[in-house]
């Protein structure tokens, strides 16, 4: 496997990847996440312009992709039931997803986004439990509870390598 800037030709690929996780979360337990029609292609497009869009290839076919950059996060300047492990400058990843044909794509695109910065933060909801899983198999720390300027719960974590 092999992880590269999105490009805006992955677009339409990225649109069904984030399609079938809808499905996929709704199916087990989690309808309200993303709802229907989260990321909106808009938001994608922004992603990609910005450098932020990555995917992850095996064999040259697009089978994960996600969003990544190093920087503070505004929604996790304020956490509730718990305390980061750190304030270090920190990575954050965002909208994670693969395929489901390659088992482990995403623990290998959480590796690589870590390895770009030796310390990671992300949320999920409280009914991905598939993703709190991955999380915790990955040994992240569940830190707390972040609110995002909707003002929906996310569960945070964070993991960092000395």
């Amino acid at each position: 496997m092999k992880i590269r800037k999105a490009t805006p030709t992955d677009l339409d690929i990225l649109l069904r990847l984030y399609d079938s996780a809808r499905r996929f979360m709704a199916a087990h337990g989690n309808p309200t996440q993303w709802g229907t029609a989260y990321p909106p292609r808009t938001l994608l497009e922004s992603d990609i312009a910005e450098g932020r869009s990555y995917v992850c290839e095996e064999q040259q076919k697009v089978i994960a992709t996600f969003y990544y950059r190093f920087g503070e996060e505004d929604s996790y300047r304020r956490i509730c039931n718990g305390q980061w492990l750190d304030e270090s400058p920190y990575g954050v990843v965002h909208r994670i997803t693969s395929d489901g044909t390659i088992r482990g794509a995403g623990s290998f695109c959480l590796d690589w986004a870590l390895s770009q910065c030796r310390n990671l933060r992300i949320d999920t909801h409280r009914d991905n439990r598939v993703m709190q899983r991955l999380l915790e198999k990955r040994q992240f720390t569940r830190c707390g509870i972040i609110y995002l300027e909707d003002g929906s719960e996310r569960i945070a974590y964070q993991k960092k390598i000395i």
